[in-house]
């Protein structure tokens, strides 16, 4: 398939969302943004995933272990995706294989940045580690939100655009 919709590998453009804890109302901002663009949503998670009344959303449940919702999208992933997560490991995966990221609060990953804020995450886990830093960001607010909606807009309108 080509045109709107079609990611690089000519299959249609999915959005993968790494579950695990997501904020539910960024998850509905995305839900409701998918149906409206009739783009396939799949949802990944090691915990049960309630249904979501449209045929374009779908639930993986993976085992248990540590990152096994991570490794399932790694492996599943087609270039020319878009996965949302807050993982940064995972998206500096799925950027090297062809796919782009955003994160929950509007950050997006891609080839140009996807190295430095894994770089970010790694010095920000050591200083957390040393006592250095302690917590982490807060939970999305409004302006988070008004962020990733923003940037999923764009998003879509790219990779949709896409001959």
């Amino acid at each position: 398939m080509s045109g709107a919709g079609a990611s690089d590998n000519g299959n249609v453009l999915r959005i993968w969302v790494d579950d695990d804890g997501f904020p539910r109302a960024i998850l509905d901002l995305l839900l409701r943004a998918a149906e409206r663009r009739r783009i396939p949503v799949v949802r990944v998670a090691n915990r049960p995933i309630p249904p979501y009344a449209s045929d374009l959303v779908s639930a993986v449940r993976v085992g248990s272990d540590f990152d096994a919702a991570d490794r399932y999208i790694a492996e599943h992933v087609a270039a020319g995706d878009l996965v949302v997560t807050a993982d940064v490991p995972l998206a500096a995966e799925i950027v090297a294989r062809g796919a782009l990221g955003l994160s929950p609060r509007g950050d997006e990953f891609n080839p140009d940045n996807a190295g430095a804020k894994l770089a970010m995450r790694d010095l920000m886990h050591d200083l957390r580690a040393a006592g250095a830093v302690q917590g982490g960001p807060p939970a999305p607010g409004p302006a988070d939100r008004r962020r990733f909606s923003d940037a999923l807009d764009r998003l879509l309108t790219r990779l949709t655009a896409r001959p």
